[in-house]
């Protein structure tokens, strides 16, 4: 399930002070947002635009610092979505940050392939997604047991109780496939309080949310057959 992420999603046009550059656009932009962090300006090869990087999200500036653009900028000669390239590139995540051995490690076929999912033990579209992965092969799947306690309170204590499983793969996909309840208590040591940390710090913002090897990130349900073309490119762009 997805969480929404809310970024001035009801501004169109912001005013900000006349005659600026990328420092004084910073500037004036913490002073009308003070409580969002600004990640870079850099200027744009189109329309005189600043790129300004909010919360791993993409808008534009004009030049004089008047105006704050939000919306999608579209190349017409190569009908290429410029801002969705962008946000993709930004929000990549580098494969040698993830803990793998605090996720749940499958093997299929020779496991030559690689993806990481940050997957909510009660989101219905986590538990859609489980079928379609049973479908792939030669792929080394590794699960991060990444409850939204906002959306599904008992998804805490059944990743923990999952975790302390001595097959956690098995009892992982018991509970995913067939909705059968771990038996542990989930008292044992478990990575389930980091996980949580890290999936914030990577601004994980929604289940299920898939990483290939090559650092790119697809939120949501995806098809056993589009799953197979991602990593299948992901792993020739390695």
């Amino acid at each position: 399930m997805r969480i929404s992420n809310i970024f001035l999603s009801t501004l169109l046009l912001v005013g900000f002070s006349a005659h600026a550059g990328e420092k004084e656009i910073r500037k004036a932009f913490q002073s009308k947002f003070p409580n969002m962090e600004v990640t870079s300006i850099s200027k744009t090869p189109f329309g005189g635009l600043y790129e300004v990087v909010v919360d791993g999200q993409a808008s534009y500036a004009t030049s004089d610092g008047r105006y704050l653009i939000l919306g999608n900028v579209i190349d017409l000669q190569t009908k290429r979505n410029l801002t969705a390239s962008r946000n993709a590139k930004l929000s990549e995540v580098n494969w040698n940050v993830l803990p793998l051995d605090k996720a749940i490690k499958e093997v299929k076929g020779n496991g030559s392939r690689k993806v990481a999912i940050f997957s909510d033990a009660d989101c219905p579209y986590c538990r859609k997604l489980e079928p379609e992965l049973e479908k792939l092969t030669n792929v080394t799947i590794y699960t991060f047991l990444y409850p939204v306690e906002g959306l599904h309170p008992d998804a805490v204590p059944t990743s923990k109780r999952i975790w302390c499983e001595g097959d956690r793969l098995k009892a992982w996909k018991a509970y995913m496939l067939k909705a059968e309840m771990p038996k542990s208590k989930g008292d044992c040591p478990n990575p389930i309080d980091e996980t949580v940390e890290l999936g914030n710090k990577l601004k994980v913002n929604g289940t299920p949310t898939i990483i290939l090897e090559n650092g790119q990130r697809i939120p949501g349900l995806l098809s056993s057959e589009k799953l197979e073309q991602l990593l299948t490119a992901a792993s020739r762009k390695k």
